[in-house]
This record gives C-alpha cells, structure tokens and sequence, in this order.
C-alpha cells in the first residue's frame, strides 16, 4: 500500500496552482467500462460535489515510468439509512445496531448515520487497473472511514452495489453482510437492474 497517494479532489480545487481546471483535466483521463455509474460520477459529479460539501472523493495516484497517474478514486459521504429489525443478519449484528442506531418500534426499524462508501473504481485507461487491485482501494477507503470515526465515533460502514455476483463476492470477502435492497431512484439511470443490494461492515 506504501506506493499509493491519496489525494482529496476538494484539496485540487482549492489550490490556487491547479484549481477545477486541473481537478478536470486529471478526471477526464479516468476510465471504467465495467462500471458507467462510476465513470459517469466522476467525470458530470464528482467536483460539484465537492464543492458544496455532499461527498469527498479521493484519488489514488500510483507512480507509473517516472510520473504519478489516476489508478483509481472512491467517494465518501454521510448517509442517514433504515434496517429492518428482521433483516439482520445475527444476535450480534442486533447488539451493534443497538449501540448505534436508534430503533423505532412503530415500524420495527432501526435508524442509523454511518459513513457510505459511494463510489469506488479503477482508471481502465492506459491498462493502470493492473497498478492496483479492488481490494486495496477498499482498504484506503476502509482506512480513511477509520481515520473519521476515531475522531468522531462509530463503528458501522455502509454502501449499495449492483446485484451482481462478483460484486457481491467482492465485498462478502472484504467483511460487508448484505441486509437488504433498495430501489433505483428515477435519476439513477447507469445502473443495471431495478434495485441495489444494501451491505454493511462493522469495524
């Protein structure tokens, strides 16, 4: 992991030398066929974003013949989301959802605010995917959620992903447990399918 820096894209658009100009021209050589939701985010959203406080999106940057190049990003938010109490997986799973979230008898819910990890890809472009693999760039996302949480608290980490085999197996043997769906908002139009599957990680 010692070869890779992460840099936040708000920390480009605020530096006087580089500025959106820069910040675009760095995302524009990004590129993910496999995925178009996260190829899309970072080239139409990513930016707004930032600017207006929504999400924080870090580029991972990876030294390549003598220069650093975009090997891959993921996006950061808080995210305020609902688990139904028959939907988890385990005693255990129940404890930590007592600690933290707050639960709602009337409709047998627990409400809770953890750190969503939005998007996360690798840059196809010029073959840097093969500079690193998914499963780092889960575990700089994953050490970055840590770094928030020991300053503000919790323990929980959540994200949606298609309902697809490998994503799901991907994520299973990174530590995440699959609660439930959601259904694809109207504007959600890269996505494939009609719902996405809901996981959380306890850290």
């Amino acid at each position: 992991m010692s070869g890779y820096v992460g840099i936040n894209l708000r920390d480009i658009l605020n530096d006087e030398t580089l500025g959106e100009n820069a910040a675009k021209s760095l995302l524009s050589s990004f590129s993910c066929p496999l995925n178009h939701d996260v190829e899309h985010f970072l080239h139409h959203t990513a930016i707004e974003f930032s600017k207006q406080g929504i999400s924080s999106t870090y580029l991972i940057m990876a030294s390549y013949k003598e220069k650093y190049v975009l090997v891959g990003y993921f996006t950061l938010a808080n995210k305020i989301f609902c688990i139904d109490k028959n939907s988890l997986p385990s005693k255990p799973w129940k404890k930590r959802m007592a600690k933290f979230g707050q639960f709602d008898k009337t409709i047998q819910r627990y409400t809770i605010s953890a750190p969503l990890i939005g998007q996360l890809g690798k840059n196809y472009t010029n073959s840097y995917n093969n500079l690193i693999s998914g499963d780092e760039i889960l575990k700089l996302a994953l050490d970055k959620v840590r770094e928030m949480q020991n300053i503000v608290g919790g323990k929980i980490v959540y994200l949606e992903c298609e309902q697809k085999e490998p994503l799901l197996e991907f994520y299973s043997r990174n530590g995440f447990v699959n609660f439930g769906t959601r259904t694809l908002d109207k504007d959600e139009t890269n996505l494939a399918g009609e719902s996405l599957a809901q996981l959380l990680k306890y850290m």
